[in-house]
C-alpha cells in the first residue's frame, strides 16, 4: 500500500504532468478557459489513465514488443471512445466545450508516456495508483489554470460570479495568449515553493548532523560548501 501511495504522490506532486513534466499542454492550453472545463477535461483523462494503465499491465506478458506500441494506442483509443460517448449522452454540455480534444487524448503524451514507462512494466495494482496520480495531478494543473483564467477573464469562478460588478474583465486571460501567461506564472510559483522546502530540508539535515550556523569555523565545510549557513562573505556579497 506504501507503494501505491507513492505512485500518488508522485503523480500529484514530485511528477506532475503539468507543471513538472510540461506533458499534455495542447488540452492544457486550449481548453482550460474556465474551471469546468478544466476539471472535465482532468477526469476524462484520468478515466483513461486508470483503466488503459490496468489493462496494459495485465497484457504487458503477452504483447509482443514488435507491436508494443500500436496495442497501447488501440486499448487507449477503445477506452477514449467510451468516455466520448459517455460524455456526449450524460453530460452534453461539457462535451461540447471539449469538442475535439477528447478524442485527442489517444495521442495524450502522458497517457502513452504511463503506458510505455510504468504499466507495461509493472503489477496491475500500482499501475492503477500511478494512473489516479498521474490523472490527479494533472486534473489538479487544468483546474488552476483554469480558475485563474476565469477569475481574470470574467471575474467567476465555475461560472459563479466572485468579483463584483465593476470588476473590468482582462479579457486576454480567456484568449490564447493567457494560457501561456498563467502557465508561466503557475510554474514560476510551484518552482519557488519547492525551492523554498529543498533548502529548509537540507538547513533541517544539517542542524541534525550537528552542523552550526558558523559556517567559517565548520571542519564539514565540504559537505554543504557553505550555502546553507551563508558565512559573512557571502552575505556581504549577496547584499
Amino acid at each position: 500500500m506504501n507503494k501505491c501511495m507513492e505512485r500518488i504522490y508522485n503523480g500529484v506532486v514530485k511528477e506532475n504532468p503539468t507543471f513538472v513534466l510540461m506533458l499534455g499542454m495542447c488540452p492544457t492550453l486550449a481548453v482550460t478557459t474556465s474551471a469546468t472545463n478544466g476539471v472535465g477535461m482532468g477526469l476524462s483523462t484520468t478515466a483513461v489513465l486508470v483503466m488503459s494503465n490496468m489493462l496494459i499491465s495485465m497484457l504487458r506478458k503477452i504483447i509482443p514488443d514488435s507491436v508494443r506500441m500500436p496495442a497501447f494506442i488501440v486499448v487507449v483509443a477503445s477506452f477514449v471512445t467510451i468516455v466520448d460517448f459517455l460524455l456526449e449522452g450524460f453530460i452534453p454540455s461539457l462535451y461540447d466545450s471539449l469538442g475535439l480534444y477528447i478524442p485527442l487524448i489517444v495521442v495524450n503524451c502522458i497517457i502513452l508516456g504511463r503506458a510505455e514507462s510504468y504499466a507495461s512494466k509493472n503489477p496491475v495494482l500500482p499501475s492503477i495508483f500511478d494512473g489516479i496520480g498521474m490523472g490527479l495531478g494533472f486534473t489538479i494543473g487544468l483546474t488552476c489554470i483554469g480558475i485563474v483564467r476565469e477569475l481574470l477573464g470574467s471575474g467567476k469562478i465555475f461560472n459563479m460570479q466572485v468579483l463584483p460588478d465593476s470588476y473590468e474583465p482582462l479579457t486576454i486571460f480567456i484568449l490564447a495568449p493567457g494560457a501561456f501567461f498563467v502557465l508561466a506564472g503557475l510554474v514560476a510559483l510551484q518552482n519557488k515553493l519547492k525551492n523554498k522546502a529543498a533548502k529548509k530540508g537540507q538547513k533541517e539535515a544539517a542542524l541534525s548532523s550537528g552542523c552550526t550556523e558558523g559556517c567559517s569555523s565548520c571542519a564539514n565545510q565540504s559537505v554543504c560548501g557553505g550555502h546553507i549557513f551563508p558565512t559573512g562573505t557571502d552575505k556581504e556579497e549577496k547584499e
